[in-house]
């Protein structure tokens, strides 16, 4: 399935048309699909291939190194959760799939600074947590963009959303998902779920396998182009 295709830029640089035009059509995508794909989103193609780079570094680890970066306590929201520990809502198998995460960042004297864990520090694979940062600024700030055009199509003020995502709880998660060698109790890699979050952004995965449940309640595979990211709402 192609999902709606939309360029950030006639938004964020474009005319009084374009940024209008921009803002009915991701209007409509969302109200018709849900999904949308982006391209010129701003976040650039060397960062992501940097990001790929790293992420792949780190999941080639080896298990005892990598769990060492699995931090107790806290949910799996910074650092390392390991192969099948994490569960869809409503499903007894667990996804097959490790995952990295990454949050957000404010100064020590902030006062949402006790709110916000530390990032973990990988130090088998230096360049890891700082591009990690890098990505997540750009996703941020393109995300930032994208509910500001979702603010105008809703007929609000177009910076309605900004105090409610400024330093806020966004998390950047790098997902693996390792070879299946014998058959798994779900043959699901990530079982079928509703994103809880405001508003979710993608990139392109290096295997296919995203599918999306449309109006007349098919599942139906999402195809995107790799400079292109994918963001759902709601």
């Amino acid at each position: 399935m192609n999902i709606p295709v939309v360029d950030l830029s006639h938004f964020t640089d474009g005319d009084k048309e374009q940024k209008a035009a921009f803002v009915a059509m991701l209007g409509k995508a969302y109200e018709d699909v849900g999904f949308v794909a982006v391209k010129n989103h701003g976040i650039s193609d060397a960062l992501i291939g940097d990001l790929y780079k790293y992420v792949q570094e780190f999941f080639a680890l080896t298990r005892p190194t990598k769990e060492k970066y699995e931090i107790e306590g806290l949910a799996g929201q910074r650092g390392y959760t390991s192969f099948g520990r994490e569960h869809a809502k409503g499903s007894d198998a667990p996804d097959l799939k490790e995952f990295f995460q990454f949050g957000q960042i404010v100064s020590d004297n902030d006062p949402l600074r006790s709110e916000y864990p530390d990032n973990v520090y990988v130090e088998e694979v230096p360049a890891f947590t700082p591009t990690l940062e890098k990505a997540y600024k750009g996703f941020e700030a393109s995300g930032t963009q994208l509910l500001r055009a979702i603010a105008l199509f809703l007929g609000l003020d177009e910076y309605y959303f900004d105090p409610h995502v400024e330093k806020g709880n966004s998390i950047l998660r790098a997902i693996h998902y390792p070879p299946i060698t014998s058959e798994p109790q779900s043959a699901i890699r990530a079982e079928q779920h509703e994103d809880i979050n405001l508003i979710t952004l993608l990139v392109g995965a290096s295997a296919d396998g995203l599918e999306i449940l449309n109006k007349q309640n098919e599942w139906v595979g999402v195809t995107s182009l790799p400079e292109q990211i994918v963001v759902n709402v709601g």
